[in-house]
């Protein structure tokens, strides 16, 4: 008896070929539909489905193959005399390899203007069914979901005359891990349509892997990098790397703080960035400016840093980049006199993403793994609401200081907790990020500002315990405080900053960032 090989794909990358050396090796090949038509318009005899069942494909092609002499041909167990003699009488013959891949959900629903019924048209139900029938009976059938693979069979059939248990049982596995990302892109994609709940009750999510890492976050961790499946822009993954080596575990982490903060801007904007928090930001008429102001935030940290701008990087703005070490530069676009000058350093990534200035979506997941379970949260997109700006002291800030109030309290959001920020003409001075107590993270920002820290403003992401935090302020000559209030305790800071003449804002909004 001939063996028999079924094949109907979407993706016909290589199908021609594999079917060729399938029937070489005497294989009959089934075929259903377009597939069926590029197998024999390319001189493959094919066996149409429909004469295999004895029932032609109806409903526009929706049942084709759901059908028991094509099912019985795939999961009959070749080792069970019962399941034979049962194939003999209802005059099924087996398949020995089923190579099929879905219709192409992912690629419907990423099309502009795609409608509800293009989508679900696009829902495959035949396909999964014979490929998790082969699977399961993966014993005796080779199952291919991935082109990639059709050479290994034709290999192993080339040389043995089977494909080995353990191909056949790595194939399977394929399968599952196939169907799963499947079915997880339909029921995420119909949860928005419906509106369900943004949290549902069983959680499923995919991803794709774009790139092994050298390492994890240290040389002894393995390490990789997935992608979300959908719309990326304004995201890291939509990235194009136009120069330098590969990026690394740390930086595309690292990276990924500073696209958050460079979002908060709309006017030019430089965020540098070390160990995802901000260590230098600048705001200005152009680019350079904005560089500059950055670069002067903080000139030890930025060496060794990440840099993320908001408008292309030109020629001026990178003849100073190219002055010190940097490990990434993240921009809409770069000017050919830029791209040739960054060059220069072998080693430095330029990464191009013209959507850097998107806005996230408040209801994308913010997820964070923790050991047996995922923490799942939407993102902080919010910054404050102007109705809740509210001043708590005698003194009022003036319009020059709520510029800067404003400033530090974007940079503050986007900086480790426990966090202050220290800002002044549309630049940062000093950041005190990540400390266990409010003060220390106080004075490290204080002992970056130094003495520009004289009539600048101060941001906290979360309330002050105590008014030592005030007390320290003042003595630098800070003039101006934002922080969300809610302690118990806030009048005793309220009354510090009136002591001292300091103006004080309470937004309401907390922004721990940890």
């Amino acid at each position: 008896m001939a063996k028999r090989a079924l094949i109907s794909v979407s993706d016909k990358t290589g199908v021609v070929d594999f079917a060729k050396g399938l029937a070489e090796l005497g294989f009959e090949i089934i075929s259903t539909g377009g597939t069926a038509r590029a197998l024999s318009d390319a001189g493959i005899s094919v066996i149409p489905v429909s004469d295999i069942t004895g029932f032609p494909e109806c409903l526009d092609g929706r049942v084709k193959t759901l059908h028991p002499k094509i099912h019985a041909g795939i999961l009959a167990m070749r080792s069970n005399p019962e399941h034979m003699e049962q194939l003999k009488s209802l005059n099924v013959e087996t398949i020995d390899v089923v190579a099929i891949n879905l219709y192409p959900f992912r690629e419907t629903i990423m099309k502009d203007g795609v409608t509800l019924e293009e989508a679900i048209e696009n829902i495959d139900i035949g396909g999964p069914t014979m490929i998790r029938a082969a699977a399961k009976n993966y014993q005796d059938v080779a199952v291919v979901v991935d082109p990639a693979d059709y050479n290994t069979v034709l290999e192993e059939y080339k040389a043995s005359g089977a494909v080995s248990k353990e191909t056949k049982f790595e194939l399977a596995y394929k399968v599952f891990e196939h169907t799963a990302s499947y079915d997880t892109l339909i029921s995420t994609y119909l949860r928005k349509q419906i509106g369900k709940e943004l949290f549902p009750q069983n959680l499923s999510l995919t991803f794709e892997k774009v790139q092994d890492m050298r390492y994890g976050e240290n040389p002894h961790q393995l390490g990789v990098f997935y992608k979300e499946i959908g719309n990326l822009d304004g995201t890291l993954a939509a990235a194009k790397q136009l120069h330098g080596k590969e990026l690394s575990y740390n930086n595309i982490n690292d990276t990924n703080g500073a696209l958050d903060l460079v979002k908060e801007f709309d006017e030019p904007t430089v965020v540098a960035s070390k160990h995802a928090n901000p260590c230098g930001v600048g705001s200005g008429k152009t680019i350079y400016e904005a560089y500059m102001r950055a670069y002067e935030s903080d000139p030890v940290s930025i060496f060794g840093g990440i840099i993320a701008a908001n408008r292309e990087i030109d020629a001026k703005t990178a003849e100073e980049m190219h002055k010190i070490f940097l490990e990434i530069i993240v921009a809409p676009s770069f000017s050919p006199e830029a791209v040739e000058i960054l060059s220069q350093k072998k080693n430095l990534r330029l990464l191009e993403l013209p959507t850097i200035s998107q806005k996230m979506d408040i209801n994308a997941f913010d997820m964070k793994k923790v050991m047996g379970g995922l923490l799942v949260q939407q993102r902080d997109v919010e910054l404050f609401h102007e109705e809740d700006w509210k001043v708590v002291t005698e003194k009022a800030p003036t319009e020059k200081e709520i510029e800067d109030l404003k400033f530090a309290w974007k940079v503050v959001k986007h900086t480790k907790s426990n966090a202050i920020a220290i800002a002044k003409d549309n630049m940062s001075l000093g950041a005190g990020p990540g400390q266990t107590n409010r003060i220390m993270a106080t004075r490290i920002a204080l002992d970056y500002a130094g003495d520009r820290a004289k009539g600048a403003a101060l941001a906290s992401d979360a309330y002050f315990p105590f008014p030592d935090c005030v007390e320290a302020a003042a003595k630098a000559g800070i003039t101006a405080i934002i922080q969300p209030g809610g302690s118990k305790n806030d009048q005793l800071s309220i009354d510090e900053c009136n002591k001292h003449g300091i103006a004080m804002v309470f937004v309401g909004m907390r922004h721990f960032k940890h």
